[in-house]
């Protein structure tokens, strides 16, 4: 069986979250320090991932505006899915609106009362989480079979 990685990016952090092996549950996994500046997208601790897990599929977060316009945030998220697919040619990439991802990781957090240190710590993993678990509740489609 493998496993589903559910990734958000930030400018200075990449929040990591796997699924079960059944792919039904997200779990916060890492976090992995980048740098946007100077191009430094973490994609070799990605690929030690992928490796480590057996992941067959990469769920990029992509952040759009409310009325579904996408900016410099997602613009990166759209870049950084093409060099995964680059680097990572045996693994789907799958791009995922996680409008409001973020919002609610901080919501839980602040009602688990976590300091503002460690939710600082922790918020991009969670994030990931959100983005990971959305993706794997949407309906599956039926898979049809042509005779």
């Amino acid at each position: 069986m493998t496993r589903v990685l559910g990734l958000d990016l930030g400018t200075k952090t990449l929040g990591v979250a796997l699924s079960d092996l059944y792919g039904w549950t997200a779990q916060g996994l890492t976090t992995i320090k980048i740098d946007v500046q100077s191009n430094d997208y973490g994609i070799d601790a990605i690929k030690q991932l992928v490796d480590e897990h057996i992941v067959s599929e990469i769920v990029v977060g992509l952040p759009k505006h409310m009325n579904n316009s996408i900016g410099e945030s997602g613009q990166r998220s759209i870049d950084f899915s093409k060099m995964l697919e680059a680097e990572l040619p045996s693994v789907k990439i799958t791009l995922w609106d996680e409008r409001l991802s973020t919002v609610a990781a901080e919501r839980v957090l602040l009602e688990g009362d976590i300091s503002r240190k460690k939710r600082k710590q922790v918020i991009d993993k969670m994030a990931a989480v959100f983005i990971l678990q959305g993706y794997l509740d949407q309906p599956k489609k039926e898979i049809q079979h042509d005779k």
